[in-house]
């Protein structure tokens, strides 16, 4: 009998599209280092996803989605550092 596993699946924060976890970004809000990409998409705190296309990021950017997710205000300087890694 082969067994299927099963595959993670999370929803864009831009697009709203439910995506394989391993195809997207993690962003990752921690108490003591602020909000941060995570690549290894293992660290402790409240993570969003968003999809690696620069048309998710601007949707993101324009329905406050990372902010709503997290429920804060964020910096300019996030979305900067998540358009060097798409």
């Amino acid at each position: 009998m082969s067994v299927t596993k099963k595959i993670p699946m999370r929803q864009c924060v831009g697009c709203r599209e439910m995506k394989p976890k391993k195809e997207m970004i993690r962003v990752l809000k921690t108490a003591d280092e602020g909000i941060i990409i995570d690549k290894t998409g293992k660290k402790n705190g409240r993570g969003a996803y968003i999809c690696s296309s620069k048309e998710c990021l601007e949707k993101a950017v324009k329905n406050h989605g990372l902010e709503s997710s997290f429920k804060m205000k964020i910096s300019d300087d996030v979305y900067e550092l998540l358009k060097g890694n798409i």
